[in-house]
């Protein structure tokens, strides 16, 4: 059984082999512990809501991929608040092992879920809980009409999406919504209780009746 002390051996034994850990960094992450055992229990939050994954029996696999993936996010975001040295190493070490963006200055929400995410880009969002991902989807901004600001997609709860769906700029996802594999949701809106299929502006809009 693994717990939040051997999860962060492991990840300083990967970052110190990977990156090499300075000194100051050693002893910095020795006295932000906690930071591990937040980010430990943060996991165990997604992983417990994340509905009938067969996977999961009650604690964190530090060796299946999608558990460990979750938990080095929560804890690069946790421990950047000391240092943002050690949160660009565990941020790197997420996207080396899992070919995964997850940049902790990106708010995912308490309860979020993965599954194989190789290849996907979790940017600046507003996200609902129980949001999910699969392989090769991208969440990005877009340039506003000023061409200098950018803006990002707010994205309600219980919104799954399928591998290389795209959600991209100014869209307001409603909850309850199924992404279909390919989908590419760009500047456009969709209401709750929807299944997405195509590209925009030429959006397929179905009603999620469950």
């Amino acid at each position: 059984m693994s717990n939040y002390k051997s999860a962060y051996k492991l990840v300083l034994h990967q970052i110190n082999n990977m990156f090499m850990l300075t000194e100051e960094e050693k002893c910095l992450a020795n006295d932000e512990l906690i930071k591990c055992e937040l980010a430990y229990n943060k996991t165990l939050i997604c992983l417990e809501n994340s509905g009938n994954w067969k996977y999961f029996s009650g604690d964190i696999n530090l060796y299946n991929s999608v558990m460990y993936c979750i938990f080095l996010y929560w804890y690069s975001k946790g421990i950047c608040q000391a240092s943002q040295s050690l949160g660009d190493k565990v941020y790197y070490l997420n996207k080396a092992l899992n070919a995964v963006d997850l940049f902790y200055d990106i708010d995912l929400p308490d309860i979020w879920f993965c599954e194989h995410p190789i290849g996907s880009v979790m940017g600046r969002a507003r996200y609902g809980n129980k949001f999910i991902f699969y392989q090769n989807c991208t969440v990005g901004g877009s340039i506003g009409p000023n061409r200098k600001d950018e803006i990002y997609p707010v994205i309600g709860q219980n919104v799954i999406m399928y591998s290389y769906s795209r959600i991209i700029g100014n869209c307001k996802i409603g909850s309850n919504c199924v992404l279909a594999s390919g989908t590419a949701v760009i500047n456009q809106d969709v209401p709750d209780n929807s299944i997405v299929f195509g590209q925009s502006p030429n959006l397929i809009i179905k009603s999620n009746r469950r």
